[in-house]
């Protein structure tokens, strides 16, 4: 058990639309007039939320090492807004209607609270780490590229194309308004409203990964396993090709997955977790 203190506060921080982004900081339990540290925030993925498995594992041991660990749900991922109950889908109306526009203006709008509110935590604002998972290392990929507030860039098994459905799916979609996705681990039937590619259509130069990769110059890491049937990594050897190689890192890890072998519920960290916390606590370092 770690020595040092580790402060948790949960917020219901606003989106622009007035939803709730319900968010948890944790950081170690110092003076506010010490020496700021570094701010790093996390972008969940696809199906996922901030207390999926072993994120709160991941978000404690970054706070452990010297950081301001902030993580949160996307106002329309889906998940309960009980703060005692926040690993269930409750509202699929919300998740049908999620758009990856939407989960972009979100995470705008985590920095910006975090930005009108630096003076009253111990975090250095003008060191902001942005990390993604999955589909929210897309996210996080494109906020990096039109934000210039965040410093580090750090992608987990992240995604190279929001755009991954064939055209035969998208015109079925199309006419029956929605198309469904089974969650395996609640056997709940997930819909996806139109509106989601209609938000691809009419977004496409904003949401281009591949695209925004490309004009990132900050410092970047991306992670992905070997062995990871959800998002193969020849999407991180693509995001990769694109980058900017002097400031950008690629890792991939042997005989892993795509959450590196960790499974919700928790059930305890993995040797292949392990080496995403130590790649990450060096590259924020």
């Amino acid at each position: 058990m770690s020595e040092i203190k580790i402060n948790k506060n949960f917020l219901r921080i606003k989106n622009e639309h007035g939803d709730n982004l319900n968010t948890d900081f944790r950081f170690p339990d110092t003076d506010l007039n010490s020496k700021k540290l570094p701010l790093v925030v996390f972008c969940h993925g696809f199906k996922g939320f901030k207390d999926w498995g072993a994120f709160p594992y991941y978000m404690e041991k970054i706070a452990e090492a010297g950081n301001f660990a902030v993580s949160f749900n996307f106002s329309y991922d889906g998940m309960g807004d009980n703060e005692n109950d926040m690993i269930d889908f409750a509202r699929l109306n919300l998740f049908a209607e999620n758009t990856f526009s939407r989960e972009l203006d979100d995470t705008r709008c985590i920095i910006d609270f975090l930005e009108k509110n630096k003076e009253n935590y111990n975090y250095d604002f003008d060191n902001l780490i942005l990390i993604g998972h999955s589909r929210g290392g897309g996210t996080a990929i494109l906020k990096t590229a039109e934000d210039k507030r965040i410093k580090k860039l750090i992608v987990l098994s992240s995604v190279c194309n929001f755009n991954r459905y064939s055209d035969a799916l998208k015109k079925k979609w199309k006419e029956v308004g929605y198309f469904e996705v089974m969650n395996t681990r609640t056997n709940q039937m997930m819909r996806l409203n139109y509106t989601l590619i209609e938000d691809i259509e009419k977004n496409s130069e904003r949401l281009d990964i591949q695209k925004g990769i490309s004009v990132i110059d900050v410092p970047t890491l991306i992670i992905h396993g070997t062995q990871d049937i959800t998002v193969d990594y020849s999407n991180a050897e693509d995001l990769y090709s694109r980058s900017n190689k002097d400031k950008t890192k690629l890792i991939l890890i042997e005989n892993t997955g795509h959450t590196f072998g960790a499974v919700h519920p928790y059930e305890g960290t993995t040797k292949a977790f392990e080496e995403v916390i130590t790649l990450t606590l060096n590259f924020t370092d």
